[in-house]
């Protein structure tokens, strides 16, 4: 997930998919690349778990996938966590060596 977010245009994507569904056509339409690249995109996106799509009539709507950005979130909330205690022991080693 967090390598498919490495690209700004993903994040782009995915940020104007919190507002709420949207089809390709309409996310191209407010994107700076074309409708075969946002597809492209979308279906990185789609890979890792980060968006959903659903069929609407003749078009399919793209969203974001709620459980995929709570495990997303679990990861990086583990990860500060870690960091943090990390830091931490560096903290309180360099205050007992002074």
């Amino acid at each position: 997930m967090l390598v498919a977010l490495g690209d700004p245009m993903r994040q782009s994507i995915l940020d104007r998919l919190s507002d709420g569904p949207m089809p390709v056509g309409r996310l191209a339409e407010v994107l700076p690349i074309s409708r075969p690249a946002v597809s492209q995109h979308l279906k990185v996106l789609k890979d890792v778990g980060l968006v959903t799509d659903r069929q609407e009539g003749t078009r399919r709507l793209y969203q974001v996938d709620p459980d995929g950005v709570a495990t997303l979130r679990a990861h990086l909330d583990e990860m500060w966590a870690r960091s943090l205690t990390a830091f931490q022991r560096r903290v309180e080693n360099e205050n007992r060596n002074e």
